[in-house]
């Protein structure tokens, strides 16, 4: 009797222990969670080679998750970048370039598919805490484009009218702070706004733990003017750059917890990236592109390529680095093929890249992708392992005095001659052109982006394009 009692019993506890270890399977769609910063650079990480900031929140995501090399945004600057992330278009294929600003009467139109109206068809709410960028006038806020609510400004936090070059060079009215559809502030600093994003974050992620949801934060930094709060002012061994990043790293922190502690972890995919490189011009107020050349408003690697982390436990297997290339008009696509959610019905230029970030493929998506500047004009294509540059003008912050505390230097622009190649499998600083030893990938890359450019335009060759769309209009 007694050794029946205690076999049954020691059978009890080693069943018992099996059930704890047990995981739960997902059930439903994946939650999606996007992290979008601005003005990042691509060394602006400690595991993409930060040598004194520290992020221990991103490194330990990349550990759990995927990072990219090689991923690009989709343009080297603010608004055109967003508009192809959450578009899955090339920026001038749906009419948005450069940075809106308070005086622009566009914005994305109407019959444009947003990642948020995509994932709201589907059922999930959608949620988007920060940076918007598409347009301010009314019919082009996020609350019209499928977001169901929105905490945040409308573009980027320095047109405002403390901008150092307010006056001489630009003209800015207040800065507004919108609850939905709704002026809450006018906005004097900055100091809180990282953490009251965060708070808006980790609040909409509690409200909809029970059902599939779209969380979209788009911070305001590291874009100028640089503001951080007490709890990491002076943190950093890069100043106050550094101390911004630091709090950056905090809220996807924050955000990543409330996610575990509510048992969200295993079916939420986060994704963290930025809209395009560092403002070179504002020096110790800039980020580091290192290795990549150059930074923001150039089509060079450090203008567009940057760093990426995604986790999402449920399918992706932890740790992988992957160098193979990627572009922000994937992303769209990819989280469609995730949740089961219908493509847009219009032409889109991404395809999902899913096979890639899960190891299946080893070759990229696309054929190649395209790298365009200013109101359309392509600079350079990625196809394979090689870059190419066409004749066009660029700025640069090489042997010019560099801004400091908030105050930009000025670039000088230089104006490329000659087509440039570079081989990224061994060059992602570009700093050897090997155009006249491969002809044929010049032929090859020049034949592809002749092909583009018949479809979505270029204005160096003064071509329209027979693919591209118009943005919205206020007075439609």
């Amino acid at each position: 009797m007694y050794r029946s009692c205690l076999i049954a019993l020691i059978f009890c506890f080693v069943s018992c222990g099996n059930k704890k270890e047990e995981t739960k399977k997902p059930e439903g769609p994946p939650n999606v969670v996007l992290i979008f910063t601005d003005d990042q650079g691509y060394q602006d990480v400690g595991v993409f080679g930060s040598p004194d900031i520290e992020t221990p929140h991103l490194d330990q995501m990349a550990a759990e998750g995927v990072k990219l090399t090689s991923y690009y945004s989709a343009q080297a600057v603010c608004s055109a970048s967003r508009a192809g992330i959450l578009t899955g278009c090339y920026p001038n294929r749906i009419g948005i370039h450069n940075a809106l600003g308070p005086d622009n009467t566009h914005g994305i139109n109407d019959s444009e598919t947003t990642l948020a109206e995509m994932l709201k068809d589907k059922g999930y709410a959608t949620g988007i805490f920060g940076k918007w960028h598409l347009g301010h006038h009314q019919k082009f806020l996020p609350t019209n484009h499928g977001f169901d609510e929105w905490f945040g400004i409308p573009y980027s936090n320095d047109m405002w009218p403390y901008h150092p070059q307010q006056g001489p060079i630009f003209s800015f009215p207040d800065l507004p702070l919108y609850q939905n559809e709704t002026v809450i502030d006018t906005l004097t600093e900055q100091s809180q706004l990282t953490t009251q994003i965060t708070e808006h974050s980790v609040d909409f992620i509690k409200r909809n733990k029970d059902n599939p949801f779209f969380l979209y934060v788009p911070h305001p930094q590291p874009h100028v003017p640089l503001f951080v709060s007490d709890k990491f002012k002076g943190k950093s061994k890069r100043g106050l750059y550094g101390d911004v990043i630091m709090e950056i790293d905090w809220s996807v922190g924050q955000i990543l917890k409330t996610l575990k502690d509510n048992g969200l972890e295993e079916n939420t995919i986060v994704i963290f990236t930025s809209d395009n490189g560092p403002w070179l011009s504002y020096g110790n107020h800039a980020g580091s592109a290192e290795p990549l050349r150059e930074g923001k408003g150039t089509a060079w690697e450090g203008g567009q390529r940057e760093p990426f982390i995604m986790k999402y436990p449920a399918k992706l297997k932890a740790g992988q680095k992957i160098d193979i290339p990627v572009m922000a008009i994937d992303i769209l696509p990819t989280i469609a093929e995730l949740t089961g959610a219908k493509l847009p019905e219009q032409i889109i230029d991404g395809k999902s890249a899913w096979s890639v970030l899960s190891g299946e493929n080893k070759e990229p998506v696309q054929e190649a992708y395209f790298f365009y500047y200013r109101v359309n004009e392509m600079f350079g294509v990625r196809y394979g392992n090689w870059k190419l540059y066409f004749p066009h003008r660029y700025r640069t912050m090489d042997g010019q005095e560099p801004g400091k505390d908030g105050t930009p230097g000025e670039y000088k622009m230089i104006d490329m001659e000659e087509i440039e190649l570079y081989n990224m499998e061994n060059d992602i600083s570009e700093t050897e052109n090997v155009a006249s030893e491969n002809p044929e990938v010049v032929s090859k890359i020049k034949y592809l982006a002749n092909n583009m450019r018949s479809r979505l335009g270029d204005s160096l060759y003064e071509l329209e394009g027979s693919e591209t769309r118009e943005p919205g209009r206020i007075d439609e």
